[in-house]
């Protein structure tokens, strides 16, 4: 024998090696799509039910089915991680040295906007005589958000610009139409060359962030219609690609909103500028641009000096689906940690049996219910807008509801990642592109405390808007002692108010955590109403997820939160 070769032990024979394998893949969950994300939603199926049963018996059910199916298959699956391997390039200038001023994107991207668009998520539901518009649209964008969450971006931004866009008849006979189509027609063309157009939105800038009355961007009259010529720069522009902008600027006098378009009607390009795009943690599927204007032509939209009051419907509507996206990212991780412990092995047995791993998985569907039925009773209440206690509830509820909703998703995505273990936090899972979308919608549209903020305007000033948040807590008084005392409790706060904003965050996360009760102990179930009203209302809870006291039908509320249906 060499001497330089170890000796083989007679009781531990060399292993054999066949085909090159080390050992046979075992104990791995089967993958997880295709599935029917729409059926397998217990939560989300009772709500549509209940509020909007008649657009249900027509082609809201089926468009609504079509979304769930593909929203859960392999194909979905591919798109969302192509368009996030493949991030959307700047081209500044074309081969002739000629400024262009666009974005590519790859065709993954094109497959989940366009889809988006055909079913109508964007700003259709305005023009649309289908009962329920609203809800039923918020419902379709909560499953197609499961798939991928980036391209909502410009879904939102859509959506969200009709408001503010009739507050000028004249602009929105031009572009409502255009926004509310079906048609998906990409490329930077006349608006009045294309079937179909999106709209975008640039408010912020770099020394004033979420203060936007500290814009600096110049807007001058030029003639007498309307329109001006703007000179600026921008710090975040969402969705740089679109037809249409929303943007804030410095008239003579104050903040006004303009409309900027990015071609003219003479097919010439607007003075749009792309500097550079944004290197984000996550949202990487979207573009999102540093934007300067150098004369660029905008038309007034509402009048001077009344900036923020016109484009506050736009801000409305993108918080309603920061709320829902938060619900749907929050969802999608649901089921992956549910799916994963169902069908993993460990320590003797299926893991989700596991009693600390049941109580993890219960917390979470707990949390994830709570927040799918807020944001649905919101946009239930968009369909119900001409009502006057539904407006008021809205002003205090959807800061509310985007404050807490949204704060929550990043533990939350970051505890069903852990349910996945080392596997988890590998590219491959999903989980991680989870992960880093999960802080982005609470910064969007005013972080926290510009919300908790909101919430305490509304609190001071608007006596109808807790009227109305009293009113939706009204029908289950006395159901369950700890939202009683968490309503009474709240209700003493607002009596002794010394330092309103030292107070404001905690009073925005109670006004929203008391809705999520109600609305659980009225339409939910038992099992999960109570594990709801103990911990965050009761408070007899830990710090992290997982910590849900005995007695709760954890198991029982497992099983509701996930059945596939393939």
């Amino acid at each position: 024998m060499d001497a330089g070769q170890p000796a083989t032990s007679p009781q531990r024979p060399p292993v054999r090696h066949e085909q090159g394998e080390t050992h046979a893949v075992t104990n791995q969950p089967p993958p997880l799509e295709p599935y029917d994300a729409l059926s397998a939603d217990a939560a989300l199926g009772e709500a549509l039910h209940r509020w909007a049963q008649p657009a249900l018996d027509g082609a809201a059910g089926s468009r609504l089915a079509e979304i769930g199916a593909l929203a859960g298959s392999a194909r979905a699956r591919a798109w969302a991680f192509d368009a996030h391997r493949h991030p959307p390039r700047l081209v500044s200038h074309d081969r002739y040295g000629r400024r262009v001023d666009e974005v590519e994107f790859h065709p993954a991207w094109h497959e989940l906007l366009g889809r988006a668009v055909g079913w109508g998520l964007h700003a259709t539901p305005w023009t649309s005589d289908e009962p329920s518009a609203h809800l039923t649209r918020a419902a379709g964008f909560y499953l197609w958000s499961q798939a991928e969450a980036g391209h909502g971006c410009p879904v939102s931004m859509t959506y969200a610009a009709v408001p503010a866009l009739r507050t000028d008849p004249g602009l929105a006979d031009e572009w409502v139409p255009k926004l509310a189509s079906t048609a998906y027609d990409p490329g930077l063309r006349p608006a009045g060359e294309k079937r179909g157009a999106l709209a975008g939105m640039a408010m912020t800038e770099k020394q004033g962030g979420s203060d936007v009355r500290a814009n600096t961007t110049r807007a001058d009259p030029v003639g007498s219609h309307g329109d001006y010529v703007l000179t600026g720069h921008k710090w975040f522009c969402s969705a740089p690609t679109s037809d249409l902008f929303l943007v804030l600027a410095q008239a003579p006098d104050g903040l006004t909103c303009f409309a900027v378009p990015r071609v003219l009607p003479d097919g010439s390009r607007n003075v749009f500028r792309l500097v550079r795009l944004k290197d984000k943690l996550g949202n990487r599927s979207n573009a999102s641009a540093e934007v300067e204007f150098a004369s660029t032509w905008a038309r007034r939209l509402g009048e001077e000096g009344r900036g923020v009051a016109t484009i506050i419907a736009m801000v409305a509507a993108t918080r309603l689906d920061c709320v829902i996206g938060s619900a749907a990212l929050m969802r999608r991780a649901l089921t992956e940690a549910i799916w994963h412990a169902r069908h993993r092995q460990a320590f003797g047995g299926p893991l989700v049996d596991k009693p600390a791993m049941t109580n993890v998985l219960a917390d979470l569907a707990v949390e994830q219910e709570a927040a799918t039925l807020l944001a649905l009773r919101l946009a239930h209440g968009v369909d119900a807008a001409s009502s006057a206690r539904e407006q008021a509830l809205l002003r205090i509820a959807l800061p509310a509801a985007k404050y807490l909703v949204c704060k929550r998703a990043p533990g939350f995505a970051a505890e069903a990642l852990e349910c996945l273990g080392g596997n988890g936090y590998v590219e491959d899972s999903g989980m991680s592109l989870l992960f880093r979308e999960s802080p982005l919608n609470s910064i969007w549209e005013g972080a926290g405390t510009i919300q908790a903020l909101d919430v305490l305007r509304a609190l001071q000033r608007e006596p109808a808007a807790v009227d109305a948040w009293l009113g939706e807590v009204a029908p289950v008084r006395g159901a369950d002692p700890r939202l009683d005392r968490a309503v009474e409790d709240v209700l003493t706060s607002l009596a002794d108010l010394e330092q309103p904003e030292v107070a404001a965050r905690r009073l925005a996360e109670r006004l929203a955590l008391i809705l999520q009760g109600a609305l659980l102990v009225r339409f939910g179930p038992p099992a999960v109403a109570d594990a709801f009203c103990a911990t965050r209302l009761g408070r007899d809870w830990g710090t992290t997820y997982g910590t849900l006291p005995r007695g709760i039908e954890t198991a029982a509320i497992v099983d509701r939160a996930f059945e596939p249906v393939h």
